[in-house]
């Protein structure tokens, strides 16, 4: 992985963005569609006003998550709730949007439907951007998931440890396939897990399959502060 570090959250946004916008024109000039994937949790709502104001072809990128909460989509823990807040709300209205929640009344029964319309994406994913839980899950993928035994879907549904919901998320495969990734990381907790598997990878962990499949591709945007 290459790891960039800034000093703080706002300079952080602003290496972010720069990259983003810069990969995405990118992939807009090999091919005319592009798509985004982009994370839940407290910190995209610090990069993903920024990157909604970078003058790109949204019409063209159709915007993702990489996860989300089996809760309405109006509910606070919903991760489109807060795409639509701090990306889509500041976009044009004609920006396309994948959502990963259904009417289904758990995410296990809702693993073909979503599939299918994840199928209809342009894959590969142009940029997917994802955080670091402390203990190495990305997106709604936890430890003691065996990754050998993950599904072929591009999605799978979820039971998470020590969560109050279930949730979808996007495959391990679907995820590694990206073009880009970028993997943003707060805390300096989470930059020794880094450090750490720079020295020794530890398997249990879904960065580690990540990273194992796709380190070439993985841009990691980090502070230097917690």
């Amino acid at each position: 992985m290459r790891r960039q570090v800034y000093p703080d959250i706002p300079s952080l946004s602003n290496g972010f963005v720069e990259f983003a916008a810069s990969t995405l024109r990118d992939a807009l000039t090999r091919k005319p569609q592009a798509t985004l994937v982009v994370p839940g949790g407290s910190t995209p709502r610090h990069y993903l006003p920024a990157l909604a104001q970078c003058l790109l072809p949204w019409d063209r990128i159709t915007v993702t998550l990489s996860d989300e909460r089996w809760v309405d989509t109006d509910d606070a823990q919903s991760n489109e709730n807060l795409a639509r807040q701090h990306l889509l709300a500041h976009l044009p209205a004609n920006t396309p949007f994948v959502g990963l929640k259904t009417a289904h009344d758990n995410p296990f029964d809702a693993i073909e439907t979503l599939h299918q319309r994840l199928d209809s994406l342009p894959l590969p994913i142009s940029l997917t951007v994802l955080g670091l839980g402390e203990d190495g899950h990305i997106a709604s993928l936890f430890p003691g998931l065996n990754p050998q035994s993950l599904p072929a879907h591009h999605c799978i549904a979820v039971a998470p440890p020590l969560a109050p919901s279930l949730r979808m998320s996007l495959s391990l495969n679907l995820l590694a396939s990206s073009d880009h990734i970028a993997l943003v990381v707060t805390g300096n907790n989470k930059r020794r897990l880094l450090d750490q598997l720079d020295e020794k990878p530890d398997t249990n962990l879904p960065i580690s399959w990540l990273v194992k499949l796709a380190s070439s591709r993985i841009m990691v945007f980090e502070t230097s502060s917690t």
